[in-house]
């Protein structure tokens, strides 16, 4: 017994070591191999962040927020630019709340900050309806041409509506902007690398038919038009008033459902796949409108140039945003209006004072004036089209980073204060992977009444660099003598003027002369058609998609 009451510890001992010697050399196994895995796993974590990222233009910034990303090395490039559009959207969530924050903490705000920092709230929301709709647009198993300029211009429009904020505050005194442009800039910069980055997606090509007329980066023809473009639209455009049929009518005579065009507005429905009419009888509206984004597929069909006016006099002198002088302020997707006049009445002396904004995706204006002395018409982003309008200022009076393209229209130089030049476009575009611009076909560049007896008094130019990659061309267009044979002039002494891109092509016309054009980095003589042709419904705005729908007459290439 006492022999076996002795032998009885051995047992668990050995046991013991049996279970804890196996495990000793486990756990000397594993703290040698462990850190090498690890560390092989980081240096794989952080080459596929590297790779990524070559070609954007802040690479250091790109790596650095990949890296946080978890299992990166499994993403396919889309879903690495949908966790970094992702990222982003939480940023401008809380340079939304920060701004929402300084509203409340600041109690001596200058009205035109506050009247800013109003701006950059509407616009922080629309940049997150874009990015979410982008990582939406991402998650889609094919990315065809269409779904690719789509995102390309979410992503375009995205970065304009940050600067936009930040330039709300140009001529404001305080200190807000600083509060808030590092953050900002930042965001700008998060949406720039996914510009860049979306250059490496796999493009599939799409199935076609052989009368399909193909663009290698906007997509197909249909029946000969812009497949924007409905048949049902291209009626109503083309029908006369008296054949149309309305949901509203505004009158300022009481013959309508409404006197003003706000209240037509406020009751067209919200979010509707259809088209929603208002005609908008012949007089004088005195009122500023804006067509809010779920004001989708509205219409405004008036009664024709200077019978139908839409007139206000907002500006940056009274105390405005430039972003909010506008007489009318579209951003509903899909808007069209017809036969009508959108003028800002403050005059030159007022400075900055917007007819029209625009930032409505495939927003179409046919047989429209707009009427203004600076900052006239503001094609402020995303895809739009003017066709057969007229369009009047002088100082930058077409300005904004759309893609817009203007085909048979008229632009008219009006007599500018006595220490200004007049200036028809101020192209905004900030990256260069933004596809934007300003494309000017067919059109007439001339003198308004007013200018052409002094018109020897002031110079005129084709346009100036707003931003550093500004982009605009003048496509097989008519050149008053009023043109400055240097053509373009320079925003401030050398910005921009390599960055610059400047087009002429196929003008005619006493201005059109290129001989004794700028000689710039960024400018040039356009002798390809091909080159000219990037900048034309098809290929620039992606017409192929949506013009057949306005009913709006175009053409699809050069003529």
């Amino acid at each position: 017994m006492r022999n076996l009451r002795r032998a009885a510890p051995i047992l668990p001992l050995v046991l013991i070591l049996t279970i804890v010697f196996p495990l000793l050399i486990f756990k000397t196994h594993f703290t040698e191999t462990k850190p090498q895995e690890k560390h092989l796993h980081i240096q794989k974590h952080i080459q596929t962040a590297q790779s990524t990222c070559q070609g954007t233009l802040y690479p250091d910034l790109c790596v650095s927020t990949l890296t946080t990303f978890p299992d990166l090395t499994l993403k396919s490039v889309p879903q690495m630019i949908s966790s970094m559009v992702n990222h982003t959207v939480n940023e401008v969530k809380a340079s939304s709340y920060n701004c929402t924050g300084l509203k409340k903490q600041l109690k001596n705000l200058q009205p035109l900050e506050q009247r800013a920092l109003d701006d950059c709230l509407h616009l922080f929301d629309d940049t997150v309806l874009e990015l979410k709709t982008t990582i939406s647009d991402l998650s889609k198993a094919t990315i065809g041409s269409k779904r690719r300029h789509d995102l390309q211009t979410l992503l375009s429009g995205a970065m304009t509506n940050l600067y936009t904020c930040l330039d709300g505050f140009a001529y404001s005194k305080g200190n807000v902007r600083r509060r808030i442009e590092k953050k900002l800039i930042r965001i700008s910069r998060h949406v720039s690398n996914a510009l860049a980055m979306f250059k490496k997606v796999p493009q599939v090509k799409e199935k076609m038919s052989e009368n399909d007329e193909v663009f290698p980066e906007y997509g197909k023809m249909k029946n000969g038009f812009p497949s924007w473009v409905s048949n049902k639209d291209r009626k109503l455009l083309q029908a006369s008033v008296s054949e149309t049929k309305f949901d509203l009518v505004v009158a300022k005579d009481g013959s309508g459902n409404f006197t003003t065009i706000g209240e037509a507005v406020n009751v067209a429905p919200n979010s509707s796949t259809t088209r929603f009419v208002i005609h908008i009888k012949a007089g004088a509206y005195f009122e500023n409108v804006e067509v809010i984004r779920k004001k989708s597929n509205l219409v405004f069909v008036g009664d024709g140039i200077g019978k139908t006016v839409v007139k206000a006099s907002r500006n940056v002198v009274d105390g405005w945003t430039t972003f909010q002088s506008a007489t009318v302020a579209v951003i509903g997707d899909r808007f069209i209006a017809k036969g009508i006049t959108f003028e800002n009445s403050a005059g030159p002396e007022k400075h900055q004072a917007v007819a029209l904004r625009s930032g409505a995706d495939f927003s179409a204006f046919y047989k429209c004036s707009f009427v203004g002395y600076q900052d006239t018409l503001y094609v402020h982003s995303l895809r739009q089209f003017y066709r057969e309008c007229d369009i009047y200022g002088t100082v930058d009076f077409i300005f904004g980073n759309a893609a817009a393209v203007f085909q048979n229209c008229n632009l008219y130089a009006r007599k500018p204060n006595d220490n200004q030049k007049n200036m028809f476009t101020a192209q905004g575009r900030e990256d260069p992977n933004q596809n934007t611009g300003i494309s000017i076909l067919n059109c007439k560049v001339a003198a308004a009444a007013d200018l052409i007896p002094v018109k020897s008094t002031f110079k005129s130019y084709l346009g100036r660099p707003w931003k550093l990659y500004s982009r605009t061309v003048f496509l097989k267009s008519y050149m008053e003598d009023l043109i400055d044979p240097a053509g373009w002039l320079e925003w401030n002494d050398t910005f921009a003027l390599d960055t610059l891109y400047y087009g002429e092509y196929q003008n005619r016309g006493p201005g059109s002369n290129t001989s004794a054009r700028v000689k710039w980095g960024g400018y040039r003589v356009i002798n390809s058609s091909t080159e000219a042709s990037q900048f034309t419904v098809g290929q620039f705005i992606q017409g192929s998609d949506w013009l057949n729908s306005t009913g709006i007459p175009f053409y699809f290439n050069l003529s």
